[in-house]
């Protein structure tokens, strides 16, 4: 990290920033998860010795579908086998990797196992891995069955909170944690979509088992998935489907839009169904580009206002599943 002191004071003003993007010092809801490990051992990989050292990022692979599917693994340095952690899974945007989506994303530094998946190479120019739900996707690749029977793994072999499983992504890989949504409600607890590519195929005939938690970020300048959306390419305006969500969530209303920092636009939706929350932050000329990031994340601005793996961290945290829906 290589923060300096200005910076570190910048990020105690993102904690104050935090505070009013998610509607001030919050109340925890009833289904609140701890912030970090939980102290139960309820977990079937719990006691079991930890495939890589705690602090530490490998590479691992697996069987699916017939495919040997890869993807990144990050153990906090205070994983011990012993006590439940939260469950972060981390897609990568078209053509990117896990390593690479690790580097920009600072998501490995949160209080959490972070996994980040590899998806196979999919259509178009050059060998670009890519995500089921997007037209350039690897035909036949079903990649929500690869996320279950990558869940199955790590939950056998992990010490790992079930209830406390969330998905982000950024591109093509954050238009997928939509689908998860969609088909997978009852194993992912929220998302946090980042520059999402909400391709139609990555939201169609979408009927969640349970109203799912949503913060979406976006930039307005993002000229590789406009805010406003592309019709040609079948993507819709950001705000449409992030309102989208909140009517799936059952939300009660839209608040008007907050702008808590001179680029930093936040519109939320309150009472919706089960405690479930709907968030946008739009960032105002931001480009394709993960904020906060300190390395390339893709094209145009990257604020530095904000950390998205510390906003969407703050938000995710307090989702759990609810009981019966745990597996």
């Amino acid at each position: 990290m290589k923060h300096t002191r200005v910076r570190l004071l910048a990020s105690a003003a993102t904690v104050l920033t935090g505070l009013a993007l998610l509607g001030g010092p919050f109340t925890a809801p009833a289904t609140a998860a701890p912030a970090t490990a939980s102290a139960e051992t309820g977990g079937a990989g719990c006691r079991r010795p930890a495939p890589q050292e705690p602090g530490t990022s490998a590479p691992h692979t697996l069987t699916s579908g017939g495919l040997d599917r890869g993807y990144r693994l990050h153990l906090p340095e205070e994983y011990d086998g012993r006590r439940d952690w939260p469950l972060v899974l981390a897609f990568h945007g078209r053509g990117n990797t896990g390593a690479g989506t690790e580097e920009f994303s600072q998501l490995s530094s949160l209080p959490a196992v972070v996994v980040y998946p590899e998806g196979v190479v999919g259509t178009g120019d050059g060998d670009r891995q890519a995500w089921q739900g997007a037209p350039y996707a690897a035909p036949g690749v079903d990649d929500v069955a690869f996320t279950a029977d990558l869940l199955d793994e790590l939950t056998a072999e992990l010490c790992v909170d079930e209830r406390r499983v969330y998905a982000t992504g950024k591109s093509n890989g954050a238009g997928f944690t939509a689908l998860l949504a969609c088909r997978m409600a009852d194993r992912i607890a929220a998302i946090a979509p980042v520059a999402g590519a909400y391709y139609p195929g990555t939201g169609e005939d979408c009927a969640p088992s349970r109203p799912v938690p949503v913060i979406a970020f976006h930039g307005t300048g993002d000229v590789t998935i406009p805010f406003a959306g592309d019709p040609e390419r079948g993507l819709p305006a950001v705000p449409d489907w992030t309102a989208a969500w909140a009517e799936r969530d059952g939300c009660a209303a839209g608040l008007p839009p907050r702008v808590i920092e001179p680029d930093i636009t936040v519109s939320r939706w309150v009472g919706c169904d089960r405690g479930a929350r709907v968030t946008q932050v739009a960032v105002t000329d931001g480009g394709h580009t993960w904020p906060g990031a300190d390395v390339y994340s893709g094209g145009g601005i990257t604020t530095q206002t904000i950390e998205a793996h510390e906003e969407l961290w703050r938000f995710l945290r307090v989702h759990r599943l609810p009981a019966s829906a745990a597996r």
